[in-house]
């Protein structure tokens, strides 16, 4: 009874010296610790105090809103290597075909490339023991080659056209993680940058790109934040503040607990003049959101694709002294023009996490007007004068449907199944010198490389697969997958890069994107026609 006791009677002067606000707070504390002790102390069973306890916390930020988690040590870690913009390994890409781990590029200044590892070797070993014809894991091979930076490890190489295994002993490194997938010219005034997150490294790598494009003449760009989740808000900051003039809002944010805070341009932007698409979908979130309403709000350049996912809250990570932490919404953030773009989760977790399929149950992929938004989250653009909409993600100004023209069941099959990408590999590793001699760049290749036979190729080893032909079926969907070959091949001989400049290819976001671009002035009245 004492070790009760005492407790709480140290809890009852404390809560008589506390403030109104504190005292409740902490009856509350008091009454979850006393409820721990009393399982601990007296449950039939011996109990894991760390388990429920990080279980009740799960449970709690469960009734706040879907943005509201706690995370372990290791998924903390995990989150932030891609926003941090780099983790520490031996640098290379590997891909585990036939159970054998394939390298399909190494890092540029990397570790690995240092040494003269190759895409198209095959690891056999990692320190002395067969990691070949084991089933090893994607999870495994990470646990093996990644590392503390100093660290060394030994990967025996099998490299075609040699005998013997080749030994490496490589020293692990910081290795970076790029949020910039590709950056090229479309045409000759036209520059495209596919964006894939918002890391700390973002504005860094995206002045990078914009000099380079500057020298090869660029007056328009094409900002690709199609499937980019976001990542960091000052990010999205300094990424709008490329394209707007001084002293512009950005985007602000406010909570019950947290003031308002503004994000302002300022007068440093690498491309504050040319013409300026941003392709968004419903898979551009968070930090894509507030970088696309801020140019939509100043009329600064427009918006094509389909509705964005709808993610307005800003979340702060708390840290425990374990290393696992706490994201917690503690603010909305709002447009220039007063939007807020969050979609309702008042229904639930479920049906929040329901609403992409909803959207494409209700035919909102397909047609603009499945898209019904109340008058009451109406806004304008603060030049123009256009209504925008809030309380939903970011309506594009241009609306382009999902494109389903060749996808059939076959393709689905054969691309969910890996079939595409263990085909190329292999196809890769019996002609990548043949393919490099004759193709020396990304522009011959493209002219004239031809997927006929290629695909033919990939069909017959399907079907060893397991995958049943479908002669229809095929026939509606080559198209795109002689594009998706050929893109994967220009991936594996240079760089994601020549893959989005092959993929890219005919892609209705893009066509849109350019025709908007060519037709600036038309297209601007005809958004001025229906505000």
């Amino acid at each position: 009874m004492e070790k009760i006791l005492k407790p709480l009677l140290i809890w009852g002067l404390a809560l008589v010296l506390m403030p109104l606000h504190a005292q409740l707070f902490n009856e509350q504390s008091m009454k979850f610790s006393q409820a721990l002790e009393y399982v601990k102390s007296l449950y039939v069973d011996t109990v894991n105090d760390r388990q429920l306890t990080e279980t009740a916390i799960i449970s709690m930020m469960k009734e706040l809103d879907p943005h509201s988690s706690y995370m372990t040590a290791k998924e903390v870690k995990e989150m932030n290597e891609p926003l941090m913009g780099n983790f520490e390994g031996i640098g290379v890409q590997f891909n585990i075909i036939n159970d054998t781990i394939f390298i399909i590029q190494t890092i540029p200044g990397g570790p690995s490339e240092k040494l003269g590892i190759n895409a198209g070797d095959k690891i056999i070993k990692i320190d002395g023991k067969n990691v070949a014809g084991i089933k090893i894991t994607n999870n495994v091979v990470f646990s093996k080659l990644r590392g503390q930076k100093g660290t060394k490890v030994t990967i025996s190489i099998l490299r075609r056209g040699e005998k013997e295994l080749i030994d490496f002993t490589i020293t692990r490194d910081k290795i970076p993680i790029f949020s910039i997938d590709a950056s090229y010219m479309i045409d000759n005034e036209t520059g495209y940058i596919k964006l894939n997150r918002f890391s700390q490294t973002t504005g860094t790598e995206f002045e990078k790109a914009i000099r380079k494009l500057q020298t090869q003449n660029i007056k328009n760009l094409i900002l690709d934040l199609t499937d980019n989740g976001g990542g960091y808000l000052e990010e999205a900051w300094r990424l709008a503040d490329q394209f707007l003039d001084n002293n512009k809002l950005i985007v602000y944010t406010q909570g019950v607990h947290a003031k308002r805070e503004e994000y302002r341009s300022t007068a440093k932007g690498l491309f504050e003049k040319g013409k300026l698409v941003i392709l968004i979908d419903e898979g551009s979130a968070s930090a894509s959101e507030i970088l696309s309403g801020a140019i939509q709000d100043w009329d600064r350049g427009y918006i094509v694709g389909r509705r964005s996912f709808g993610k307005g809250l800003v979340q702060r990570p708390l840290m425990f002294p374990d290393g696992s932490m706490l994201k917690l919404t503690v603010a909305r953030y709002y447009t220039p023009s007063g939007r807020l773009i969050q979609k309702p989760y008042n229904k639930g977790t479920d049906d929040y996490e329901k609403d992409i399929l909803n959207r494409y149950n209700k035919g909102e992929f397909s047609n603009k007007d499945s898209i019904h938004l109340p008058d009451s989250l109406k806004c304008y653009t603060l030049v123009d004068k256009r209504v925008v909409y809030g309380g939903g993600g970011i309506m594009p100004d241009f609306f382009v449907p999902i494109d389903t023209t060749d996808y059939t069941n076959y393709y689905r099959d054969i691309v969910r199944k890996g079939i595409v990408n263990k085909f190329v590999l292999n196809y890769i590793d019996q002609n990548r010198v043949s393919i490099k001699a004759k193709y020396p760049d990304i522009s011959v290749y493209d002219k004239t490389f031809n997927t006929d036979t290629v695909v033919s190729q990939m069909l017959v080893y399907a079907e060893k697969e397991g995958l049943k032909p479908n002669a229809e079926q095929i026939k509606i969907s080559k198209p795109s997958l002689s594009k998706l070959v050929k893109a994967y091949i220009a991936r594996d001989i240079w760089d994601s890069n020549e893959f989005y400049e092959i993929y890219n290819k005919d892609e209705p976001l893009l066509k849109q994107a350019l025709d908007v671009i060519h037709n600036w002035d038309s297209r601007k009245k005809e958004l001025l026609k229906t505000k």
